[in-house]
């Protein structure tokens, strides 16, 4: 049995999920429950949940800002959020789980399966400590983002990161100064997950980090370092655009 406490200042909200989860997630046990966020650090500390379901927008403490009071934040995390782009990329770069409110049933069921095969990889304080980091971070560049591999999890700092190459439904990535690795997720993982005026899809298998491009060719490529890439000719207008406005 999984262990899970909810943290969620609307009484309705926890009402509502906790009714879900003993609908659709017969494995997950409730153990707790707080409408108030400052109170959390020290009930999470007595129910020692396995999975915590965190509300991102809270009156007098966000969910973030819970996450910051634990020193060692060993349980896996679904944050549930209203449609708020800045909580939704933070929490995305960190391979945390997330929904967004008002809760979908499938929604719901996949974050848990996700949550469940995370707990038995034990990555969630790795995971955690990440997030935690990047939020103190303003700089998009100066974060780090949590890549799953053949091996594990990659946790790599996106200012490294030269571009991205899809091959067949993975993902190769080439860096500053390291080897290239291989992501189990496809091009358009990271397509969505990296901020459209620091990335550029230039083609449907190819993603650059615009602070790398070394020279853009007329005939339509770009050189970063020893790297060709080509630009798609339907996105070179765009790109360009993108290049001058920088």
């Amino acid at each position: 049995m999984i262990k899970a406490f909810l943290i969620d200042d609307e009484p309705k909200s926890i009402a509502i999920l906790q009714n879900k989860l003993e609908r659709f997630c017969k494995d997950v046990t409730v153990v707790g429950s707080t409408q108030d966020p400052t109170q959390a650090k020290k009930l999470l500390a007595t129910h020692q949940p396995d999975l915590v379901f965190l509300d991102v927008a809270m009156p007098e403490m966000s969910g973030f800002d819970v996450l910051q009071t634990i020193e060692e934040p060993t349980f896996e995390l679904i944050f549930a959020t209203g449609f708020d782009q800045y909580a939704v990329e933070a929490i995305k770069h960190c391979a945390i789980g997330y929904l967004v409110k008002p809760i979908d049933n499938d929604e719901l069921m996949a974050a848990v399966q996700k949550a469940r095969e995370n707990i038995s990889e034990k990555t969630a304080l790795q995971k955690n400590r990440a997030l935690i980091d990047n939020l103190q971070i303003t700089k998009f560049q100066n974060k780090k983002v949590v890549v799953p591999t053949q091996d594990g999890l990659e946790f790599l700092a996106i200012g490294d990161i030269l571009h991205c190459e899809g091959k067949d439904g993975y993902t190769q990535l080439h860096f500053t100064n390291r080897k290239p690795i291989l992501s189990s997720q496809n091009i358009g993982h990271f397509a969505k997950m990296f901020d459209q005026q620091e990335f550029f899809l230039v083609h449907k298998s190819h993603l650059v980090n615009l602070h790398h491009i070394d020279k853009y060719l007329n005939e339509g490529y770009l050189l970063i370092r020893e790297h060709k890439i080509p630009v798609s000719r339907n996105r070179r207008a765009n790109f360009l655009e993108v290049i001058r406005n920088r």
